[in-house]
């Protein structure tokens, strides 16, 4: 099997855990999760599969093109919703993340994204160039895992507000442990963010400091660092409250997915 076929089994097993989930939210989060959760790691074995065998043919990190990169950063997601699932009152988090990967992975398969690459005009290091790409890609997929457990949090806070009976009866984990997600999402994920851009320095001596400073890809990742770095800050040391913080979380993950194919695409060095 090819790995875009392999990739598009994957996306048939999100579409069955966003059915799952739709079933969840209608019934207020009263019904067992394991499906949902047994949906996303039936999918992860093709996604994984097609993430390999791509890597292998291209020799590096396969984030060559858009359609890799969505495959490499929706692959991020549902791995780590399958480690934070292992805990049963965080599986719920799957009923979020299921239609995210869906959305991802229905736009990854659009034709036009996966184009070959075009050759470099610079020699650089594969390691170098595959370890940047990974690192700021692992850092966004664990941005939505911050994005999930927001919307969560939100979910929750309307059903103490107005639908108290509801709010009690689900299973839905507790506040608490929901900002504790929200706030260690966002700081291991700032970090990667942050060892991904310091690698540009090392970048910089093959392909010169002014074609990376005015790179429109460059601008940006540092314009999403500033962003979440604030966010962050005004956590940790003003204290900013947890719903704020999941709508800055939420708004903030909305942004970078909004924006990154554009991006993408106007950057010389990243097309």
């Amino acid at each position: 099997m090819s790995d875009r076929l392999l990739f598009g089994v994957a996306v048939l097993f999100y579409a069955a855990a966003t059915g799952y989930a739709v079933l969840l939210w209608r019934r207020g989060f009263r019904r067992d999760d394991s499906w949902c959760y047994t949906w996303l790691a039936l999918a992860c074995v093709p996604h994984t599969a097609a993430l390999l065998a791509r890597g292998f043919s291209l020799q590096r990190c396969p984030v060559t093109n858009l359609f890799e990169a969505v495959m490499f950063i929706s692959w991020t997601v549902v791995v780590l919703h399958l480690v934070v699932g292992m805990w049963s009152r965080l599986r719920f988090l799957c009923a979020f993340g299921a239609p995210l990967l869906l959305m991802m992975g229905v736009f990854g398969l659009q034709p036009g994204l996966d184009r070959p690459a075009p050759a470099m005009e610079w020699e650089v290091t594969r390691g170098l160039v595959s370890l940047h790409a990974g690192l700021i890609l692992l850092s966004y997929g664990t941005f939505g895992l911050g994005a999930a457990a927001a919307m969560l949090y939100l979910a929750q806070e309307h059903d103490l507000k107005f639908h108290k009976v509801r709010a009690l009866l689900s299973r839905l984990p507790a506040m608490e442990r929901l900002e504790k997600v929200v706030t260690g999402s966002l700081g291991v994920g700032l970090g990667l963010l942050t060892a991904g851009l310091l690698l540009t320095v090392g970048l910089m001596r093959e392909v010169g400091v002014a074609a990376v400073r005015g790179d429109p890809k460059v601008v940006w990742s540092a314009v999403v660092w500033v962003a979440y770095a604030a966010l962050l800050g005004l956590r940790l040391r003003h204290g900013w409250g947890p719903r704020p913080l999941a709508w800055g979380a939420l708004g903030s993950f909305a942004f970078v997915m909004l924006t990154f194919w554009g991006t993408n695409l106007m950057s010389p060095l990243h097309k």
